[in-house]
């Protein structure tokens, strides 16, 4: 699982780094009929190089802080990547 605070209606879509611990992600979709929880979904399949089938939304559907299983990806994995995208 990956906490994740969203920050929509951003400029860009981008990954801002860790806050606490939950990643902190912005995404210019607006939190609206599940466009920005589609971006955030889009953004981390994008960054964590798997399919967005593999980006699931578990937790937080209707709030800024939110949780993500990745599927097929290990915790180690994911923070490895991760920390290569932030680098």
């Amino acid at each position: 699982m990956l906490a994740v605070k969203v920050s929509p209606k951003a400029s860009r879509n981008a990954v801002l780094g860790w806050h606490g611990e939950a990643l902190k992600l912005a995404v210019t979709a607006a939190p609206e009929r599940g466009r920005a929880n589609a971006a955030v979904q889009a953004l981390l399949a994008e960054v964590l190089d798997v399919p967005k089938s593999a980006v699931v939304l578990r937790r937080g559907e209707t709030d800024s802080r939110k949780q993500f299983e990745i599927v097929g990806l290990a915790d180690g994995e994911i923070l490895r990547r991760l920390s290569a995208h932030l680098a």
